[in-house]
C-alpha cells in the first residue's frame, strides 16, 4: 500500500452503490433474466447459464459493456440494456432494495468530519436516480455519478473516480482519495486511479480473495467499517 504523509487527510470518499451502500439482493441476476428472456435467451438453457456466469463475474462493470460483450451487435445490446434498465427499475419501484446495515451513517459521519463523499455506479442515470429517490438519498452526498458522467467508460476504468476528484476538488492529490466497493471491478478502478486507499467490502458480488487479488488495500465486513479504517490510516 502506498504510505501517506501524518498530515494527509483523506476527503474525497467514492463509494459505490449496488452491493456496497445498497442491499439490492441479487435484483442484478433478476433484471438479467428478464433482459434475457426479452431477447430470446430461454431459461434454464446453457445459453442463458454462461451468459449469466459473465455477469455475475464482471458486476461492477457498465451494464452496456456488458451487454455489448453477451449480445456482440449494437442494436441487440441496447435492446438488452434498455430492458435490464427498466426491469431492474420495476424492482426498485417495487420496494426491493434496502440500505446496507450502516451505510447512512457511515455517509453521514465521513461527510461531519468535513470529507466529500460521492457515490457511483454502473448502471445509468435514469437507473441510479430511481435508486437514490427509492432510499431518500437524493440529498445525502455531494455528487452522484454515472459512466455518462465520466465520458462513457465505467469500471474498472478509473475515469469515475477521477470524474470525482475533477468535478468536487476535494482534494489536491489524488492518493488523499479512498474508494470502497464490492467487485473486483471497484478494486481495480481504485487502483488505477491512484487512490490512497482502495476498501473491498463484503456485502456483496465477490469474496475477499477477488477482492484482494484485484488490489484491494483493505477488506472490510461492510462499509459501516469504513469511517474507523479511514480514522486509523490517518493517526
Amino acid at each position: 500500500m502506498k504510505t501517506l504523509n501524518h498530515d494527509s487527510k483523506l476527503n474525497l470518499i467514492v463509494l459505490d452503490m449496488a452491493g456496497t451502500t445498497v442491499a439490492d439482493s441479487g435484483l442484478v441476476e433478476q433484471a438479467f433474466a428478464a433482459a434475457a428472456a426479452r431477447l430470446g435467451v430461454e431459461p434454464g438453457s446453457a445459453d442463458h447459464a454462461g451468459k449469466l456466469d459473465y455477469v455475475r463475474a464482471t458486476m461492477g462493470e457498465s451494464k452496456i459493456t456488458v451487454f455489448r460483450h453477451l449480445f456482440g451487435e449494437e442494436a441487440l445490446a441496447q435492446r438488452a440494456n434498455t430492458a435490464f434498465e427498466e426491469a431492474y427499475g420495476e424492482l426498485v419501484d417495487g420496494g426491493r432494495i434496502a440500505p446496507v446495515p450502516g451505510a447512512r451513517e457511515a455517509v453521514e459521519q465521513l461527510t461531519s468530519e468535513g470529507r466529500t463523499v460521492v457515490l457511483s455506479t454502473g448502471f445509468a442515470r435514469a437507473t441510479q436516480d430511481a435508486i437514490l429517490a427509492a432510499l431518500g438519498w437524493q440529498d445525502l452526498v455531494a455528487l452522484t455519478l454515472c459512466p455518462a458522467d465520466a465520458g462513457g467508460r465505467g469500471r474498472p476504468y478509473p475515469d469515475m473516480v477521477l470524474a470525482a476528484f475533477l468535478r468536487t476538488g476535494a482534494v489536491d492529490d489524488v492518493r488523499r482519495t479512498v474508494v470502497a466497493g464490492d467487485t473486483s471491478y471497484d478494486m481495480l478502478s481504485g487502483v488505477r486511479s491512484g487512490a490512497g486507499i482502495v476498501a473491498g467490502v463484503l456485502t456483496g458480488a465477490h469474496d475477499k480473495e477477488q477482492l484482494t487479488r484485484s488490489g484491494a488495500t483493505h477488506v472490510l465486513g461492510s462499509v459501516a467499517e469504513l469511517p474507523g479504517l479511514i480514522a486509523r490510516v490517518e493517526e
